[in-house]
């Protein structure tokens, strides 16, 4: 019979999730167990964060690690479509709080973070796998298989999923459903990117527009020693039009997008590229008996505004105030108290994102004359404060997007109004 064990809580994936809920955690006297089935450090793409993470990352105690990692300062988005620019400065925005983060290389910023959480007092197992969950009875129970092949059982009074597009939860219980987002695929890769002087802020994330094809779009974000992340986003059948290697294919599509292919006329394509297909996915429920879904493990909606590791960490910062709750003896409501807090922001998100390939979002954005309001607003959106109610965007998303894409689109507005 395999050895079994028992822990407080354990959680399935060592990435940001999973490590700043460990970290949070920990500061509550939890025992903690992490399953991680891979060896860090590891590639991941979702490498510029947004300022309103660093909110969680302070609270789970993992802030000083992050700042004296050396990774690239950021303060705000460029976006380039044909010969319109525009820029927003994420310190200048409607909501209080943070207005500056950093452009990481995941493999390195999800070091820090778990071993942030291993010095807090939680465990990681690398190369574990979960195997199969029942979360019938009053615990708990997750079979593991570790990499030597040994196999055992982990007993927990709550299990938290922060696996990422691995989605075990989802999988092993039979949570997954399909997304309402088209499908979109991805080709990227890091480059030597050779980019001098003033054409491009190292201190944004650039978002490019295909000249011709409004709904393909390119992420160029630069890291701190002279790399940077560089993909397209696209519908399957349109990246499929082209032949070769992942990069050459990527290659390709920036030719025909001279902004960006002069920013990269220096660049040294030194790195296999990678894809990702079908990425969006969403779960029939965030939360269950003993358990609970972080970050992309429940929903991921599209790499557009850099929105994952906000949301993930965020769902880290909401799971770990319910166990708190949920030990001091109060009843507690995953429902009200998690899912429906933590789908706020989400569908905040999704409403900007849809607004993006539906091309409203994109005449908002390339506009030139809005009042100053307006852009501190939608600057907080895209530095990440999807959840502050007090924003008239994130209160009424889609009718306040919708009524400012058809002011942008009279030809004389000076000014558009809130």
């Amino acid at each position: 019979m395999a050895n079994v064990e028992q822990t407080e809580i354990l959680i399935i994936g060592a990435g940001p999730s999973g490590a700043v809920a460990a970290g949070l955690l920990r500061k509550q006297g939890r025992k903690v167990l992490i399953l991680e089935r891979e060896t860090f450090p590891r590639f991941s793409i979702g490498e510029s964060l947004l300022p309103q993470s660093m909110q969680y990352l302070e609270e789970a105690g993992m802030l000083q690690d992050v700042v004296e990692a050396g990774f690239q300062y950021k303060n705000g988005a460029a976006f380039a479509k044909g010969d319109m620019r525009t820029e927003f400065d994420f310190r200048d925005k409607f909501t209080p709080g943070w207005g500056t983060t950093y452009q990481v290389q995941r493999a390195n910023f999800d070091k820090v973070l778990a071993d942030a959480a291993e010095k807090a007092g939680a465990e990681i197992r690398y190369r574990h796998t979960v195997t199969a969950v029942d979360v019938s009875g009053e615990q708990a129970v997750v079979s593991v298989r570790s990499d030597t092949g040994e196999e055992y059982t982990v007993q927990a009074r709550q299990l938290l999923d922060a696996s990422g597009f691995a989605r075990v939860l989802p999988r092993l219980l039979n949570l997954e459903r399909p997304s309402d987002f088209p499908v979109r695929g991805a080709l990227f890769t890091h480059i030597e990117d050779g980019i001098a002087g003033p054409e491009m802020d190292r201190q944004k994330i650039l978002i490019s527009v295909h000249p011709v094809h409004q709904d393909v779009w390119f992420w160029t974000i630069p890291f701190s020693n002279g790399r940077c992340s560089q993909g397209v986003v696209a519908t399957p059948e349109y990246l499929a039009r082209y032949e070769g290697t992942e990069v050459e294919r990527l290659r390709a599509i920036i030719a025909e997008t001279p902004s960006l292919s002069h920013v990269l006329r220096n660049a040294k394509w030194d790195t296999p590229g990678r894809s990702l297909n079908g990425y969006s996915a969403n779960v029939t429920s965030l939360w269950g008996k003993n358990f609970a879904l972080l970050g992309n493990a429940g929903e991921f909606l599209d790499p557009v505004f850099s929105s994952g590791v906000t949301i993930a960490v965020k769902s880290a910062s909401l799971a770990a105030q319910c166990i708190e709750r949920t030990w001091r003896g109060e009843a507690v409501d995953w429902q009200q108290d998690y899912a429906l807090p933590l789908q706020a922001g989400v569908n905040t998100f999704r409403a900007f994102v849809s607004g993006w390939y539906e091309g409203g979002f994109q005449d908002v954005i390339f506009r030139e004359h809005h009042t100053p309001e307006i852009r501190r607003m939608i600057a907080s959106i895209l530095a990440g404060y999807a959840w502050d109610k007090n924003n008239p965007y994130v209160a009424e998303p889609v009718r306040r997007l919708g009524v400012l894409r058809e002011l942008c689109r009279k030809p004389d507005v000076q000014g558009v109004p809130a």
